[in-house]
């Protein structure tokens, strides 16, 4: 982030979702107004590819935590017995998150308290594993590729593949490949950026939403936050654009367009 805002000399920098310090991959960055359409992307399906170290859990559910949990030989585990495990993975579960996470407990992090030695107990979370599969199996390692919904840990995944196993697990690697349509392949490596990479529009990042056209009348009413009157509009989150230009996000319900998010000059 540091270097998007040198490279541009804006502090108006935003992202949608950290990576581990350990994880690679794709992260979506917000210029200027932008930033404020950061949570549309934020709630997209992420994909990502993982290795997981079978035979031993760690504080931290990756390789930068303690050993927890006794060392177990996982010698008697198959590819079938995986292949079984991960698709009975696939839907909606309720998953713990890591001790070393930010979620907030009375109003601290829960790495903090972690670091200092107290036990924390995070409350369990509703997510969907939309797809799993495995990617090679070389034991003690498990790779596979998976597209959840926002929020999940994939340390916790990793960690309860581990239980089911009865072996322990933590994860060695991680890459995120994915978020909704935008792939990581057509993203530009960070030490290539310049003051003159061309950057992508904010409705190109967020194609994933219905686009609702509006003329010039109807545009200088939501670019001051005022609804306008589209009857044959299905209801949802929309983007709202005069030609190429980006008026901001809106909800449709009733007939009405309602602005939800103005990223343009009023």
């Amino acid at each position: 982030m540091a270097r998007v805002r040198r490279v541009y000399h804006t502090r108006a920098v935003g992202h949608t979702g950290t990576l581990d310090p350990f994880a690679t991959g794709l992260l979506v960055v917000l210029l200027g107004r932008a930033t404020r359409l950061a949570r549309f992307v934020t709630e997209l399906p992420k994909t990502y590819l993982a290795t997981a170290r079978l035979g031993q859990g760690t504080t931290t559910d990756d390789l930068t935590g303690e050993p927890s949990g006794p060392q177990v030989d996982p010698e008697g585990v198959t590819e079938a017995q995986l292949r079984q495990l991960l698709v009975q993975l696939e839907g909606v579960h309720s998953q713990r998150p890591p001790q070393f996470s930010a979620k907030r407990l009375g109003g601290e992090r829960s790495y903090q308290k972690a670091r200092r030695g107290e036990v924390v107990e995070l409350e369990e979370r509703e997510i969907t594993i939309h797809t799993i599969s495995l990617v090679k199996f070389r034991r003690p390692e498990v790779t596979f590729r998976t597209t959840v919904s926002a929020g999940t840990y994939i340390r916790a995944m990793a960690r309860d593949i581990g239980t089911r196993l009865g072996t322990g697990a933590h994860l060695t690697a991680l890459r995120r490949e994915a978020i909704g349509r935008l792939r990581v392949d057509d993203a530009l490596p960070l030490e290539r950026l310049t003051k003159e990479t061309p950057l992508r529009s904010p409705v190109d990042v967020l194609r994933h939403l219905p686009v609702v056209e509006l003329d010039r009348a109807a545009s200088g009413i939501a670019v001051h936050g005022g609804a306008v009157v589209r009857p044959d509009q299905p209801d949802g989150t929309v983007l709202l654009v005069e030609t190429d230009r980006l008026i901001g996000v809106a909800q449709a319900e009733g007939g009405w367009i309602k602005p939800k998010v103005v990223v343009a000059e009023a």
